[in-house]
C-alpha cells in the first residue's frame, strides 16, 4: 500500500549547517531508498533554492507555502492558530518533522525528531526569548507526536525524565556521515584549506558559535599550551606554530568568545573562518592535527563523527551523547574544567602514537553511522 507522507523541510531549506544539514542528508537518503511511497516536502516562501537542488525521484515533490518561515512559526507555535499543514500540502497519511516542532496536522501518524534538551539541561546558554519559546513549544509537540525520534540514547533518557514521555514512544535514530567525509580529499579543496589556515598546523573545532559549544574555555585551554616549546614526536612542529581554527556561523551570545581571544592576545592564533563550504569541509577535517569538541551538551555531535571519518584524531567533552557517539575513539575531558581541556590537547599533540591510535579507532567507530541506515529506520517508523 502506497502512503502519502508529508515532511517539514523548512530547516533543510533555510539552514546550511546543523539541523538543516541533518534534514537534507536524511531525506535525500530516504529518496534514494524509497521509490514506493509518495513524499511531499513542505517549505516556506523564503526557502533557499540552492538548498533544495537535488536529483529528486518522481515520488518526491516540493510544495512552497505563500508564508515565510517566521510567519509560519508565529502562526503555529506562538499564536497557536490551528491551521493544518494540509491546507498547503493536501491530505497525508503520515507527517514527519525533523526539527523539534510539529505543525497542526490531521495525519493519522505524526513523528517528530527532538535532537536534544539542551535548553533544559544548560538553559544559561540560551537567550531568554528562545528559551521561553522552546520551553512552551517543544513539550506540546512531544505530547502530540505518535513517535518521538531522539538522536542518541542520552536524549531518549532526557525525554523520558523531563517530559515523562513513555519509553516505548521514543526511538533512537542515529545520524549518519556522508561518504564524502574521508581522508583522501581533492587537491583543490586541500589547497583552499591551506590558504585559509595559512599553511600552519591547527587544532580544529566545527560548530555554530554560541555558548553551548564552550569555545571560551577551549580558547583558554589553547592559550595555556600555545607558547610551549614542546615538540610533537620526532617532527619540527612547535606549539608556538599552532593555530586554533573555529569554523561555524555566528549563532547567539557569542560576545564572550571573541572577548576571550582579545583578552588573551590570540588574535593571530585563533581563526574564525565562519561558514566553510561543504566541498571544503572534509579537507578542513582531514588536514587538522587534532579535532576538539568541548560542547557542554549535545544531542549527537555530528562534527565528531565527520572528523573521525576524515581521519582527524578527536579529543572531546565527556558530556551527554558524546561518549556514545565517539566510543573508544576519543580522548575525553570534563568540558567545564579548563585545565582538563588543556591537558587533553597537550597529551594528544605530543603523542604521535596516541593520535595514530585515535585515528584508527575513529575509522572503525564511524562505520556504524550511515544516512542509508538512518533512512531505512525512518521509513520503517513512518510505515508502522
Amino acid at each position: 500500500m502506497q502512503l502519502k507522507i508529508g515532511i517539514d523541510f523548512t530547516s533543510a531549506s533555510r539552514e546550511r549547517a546543523g539541523i538543516g544539514r541533518y534534514a537534507r542528508e536524511l531525506v535525500r537518503a530516504l529518496s534514494r531508498l524509497d521509490r514506493t511511497n509518495r513524499y511531499v516536502l513542505f517549505v516556506p516562501r523564503d526557502a533557499h533554492n540552492d538548498l533544495l537542488r537535488f536529483d529528486w525521484p518522481p515520488n518526491f515533490s516540493i510544495v512552497r507555502a505563500r508564508l515565510t518561515e517566521r510567519y509560519l512559526a508565529a502562526l503555529w507555535q506562538r499564536a497557536r492558530v490551528p491551521l493544518p499543514v494540509e491546507v498547503f500540502i493536501g491530505a497525508v497519511d503520515a507527517f514527519y518533522s525533523p526539527d523539534f516542532l510539529l505543525p497542526p496536522t490531521f495525519a493519522r501518524r505524526k513523528l517528530v525528531t527532538v535532537h536534544d534538551l539542551s535548553y533544559v539541561r544548560v538553559p544559561e546558554c540560551f537567550p531568554a526569548p528562545l528559551l521561553n519559546y522552546l520551553n512552551r513549544a517543544v513539550p506540546r509537540s512531544v505530547a502530540r507526536a505518535d513517535l518521538i525520534l531522539a538522536d542518541a540514547a542520552s536524549t531518549q533518557r532526557d525525554l523520558a525524565d523531563v517530559y515523562c514521555a513513555p519509553r516505548e514512544k521514543i526511538r533512537v535514530l542515529y545520524s549518519g556521515v556522508d561518504p564524502r567525509f574521508r581522508p583522501d580529499v581533492a587537491d583543490d579543496a586541500r589547497a583552499r584549506v591551506r590558504e585559509l589556515t595559512r599553511g600552519k598546523p591547527y587544532v580544529l573545532a566545527v560548530s555554530t558559535i554560541q555558548p553551548r559549544k564552550n569555545y571560551a574555555r577551549l580558547i583558554e585551554a589553547f592559550a595555556r599550551i600555545a607558547n610551549c616549546e614542546l615538540q610533537i614526536a620526532n617532527s619540527q612542529f612547535l606549539f608556538r606554530n599552532l593555530q586554533l581554527v573555529i569554523a561555524g556561523g555566528r549563532g547567539w551570545m557569542y560576545e564572550e568568545i571573541f572577548e576571550t581571544v582579545e583578552r588573551l592576545n590570540l588574535r593571530e592564533r585563533v581563526l574564525f573562518p565562519e561558514f566553510v563550504a561543504d566541498d571544503d569541509l572534509p579537507a578542513l577535517y582531514a588536514d587538522a592535527t587534532l579535532f576538539a569538541y568541548p560542547s557542554l551538551y549535545e544531542g549527537f555531535g555530528l562534527p565528531v563523527a565527520e572528523a573521525m571519518a576524515c581521519g582527524a584524531p578527536v579529543v572531546c567533552s565527556n558530556a551527554s551523547s558524546l561518549p556514545e557517539v565517539a566510543g573508544d575513539a576519543a580522548l575525553y575531558f570534563d568540558p567545564r574544567d579548563v585545565d582538563a581541556i588543556a591537558d587533553a590537547l597537550r597529551r594528544a599533540l605530543v603523542d604521535e602514537a596516541l593520535r595514530a591510535d585515535l585515528r584508527a579507532r575513529g575509522f572503525a567507530q564511524v562505520k556504524q553511522f550511515t544516512w542509508d541506515k538512518a533512512a531505512r529506520e525512518l521509513r520503517q517508523y513512518l510505515e508502522e
